[in-house]
């Protein structure tokens, strides 16, 4: 059974600010995106990268000047679409074969490797595997103008990278073709398949917002 990486990168980031998308922005002297390609070159027998067509000439200026740390022949780029759900799809459809695929945010670059050996090796047990962690903070519900307190510990944080049996993802994604989910787990539940969860680790932070870098980089140089 191979494993196969899909790292999405799909979106322009405009949370982030700047005119450089946050999946480039450098992390201790290496794109974000590069880094989290960095963390399945070991681990996956394929991985496929999917980002903006109009990205592509600004990623290979980036992968010749940083270096791709894979092999050519296990590399691939593909364009996305205009949601998340179309981005996925067209990386799931330059896959093909028997395994496991691990869909992962282009922008958590932190994720370990016992994180991402564990999910697949759960997903080939359970058929999915997908990371979370406890929320920290006090929560409140939005309901019309009013707002109310939500008791915390019935909620987890969703991480990435989620994993998957290939097959019945790619069922999933054909069933709920028109469909908009922000992650691949409610795809695949929205068919009546079962999430299996796995702990996922508090350093596993997506950057969304600019201070994240300094937060990513202190984490980085606390594993040295």
């Amino acid at each position: 059974m191979e494993k196969f990486a899909l790292i999405v990168g799909g979106g322009q980031g405009l949370r982030f600010g700047g005119e450089v998308p946050k999946q480039f922005q450098l992390l201790d002297g290496r794109p974000v995106l590069f880094r989290s390609i960095d963390l399945f070159s070991a681990l996956a027998d394929r991985v496929v990268v999917v980002i903006p067509q109009s990205q592509f000439d600004y990623f290979q200026s980036l992968a010749d000047q940083f270096g791709l740390n894979i092999a050519t022949e296990k590399f691939q780029l593909v364009a996305g679409g205009s949601t998340r759900t179309e981005s996925v799809a067209n990386g799931l459809n330059a896959l093909s074969g028997d395994g496991v695929v691990a869909i992962h945010d282009a922008v958590r670059p932190l994720a370990t490797d016992q994180l991402i050996e564990t999910a697949f090796r759960e997903a080939a047990i359970h058929g999915s595997a997908i990371p979370v962690i406890p929320v920290r903070d006090s929560l409140r519900q939005k309901i019309d103008r009013q707002t109310l307190a939500v008791d915390r510990e019935q909620y987890m944080a969703v991480q990435t990278p989620q994993c998957f049996d290939y097959t019945k993802l790619m069922n999933a994604y054909h069933e709920q073709a028109a469909g908009s989910f922000t992650d691949d787990a409610s795809l695949f539940e929205s068919t009546g398949c079962k999430v299996h969860l796995v702990p996922g680790e508090n350093s596993n932070i997506k950057i969304t917002w600019p201070e994240d870098l300094l937060f990513a980089e202190a984490i980085l140089k606390s594993r040295i």
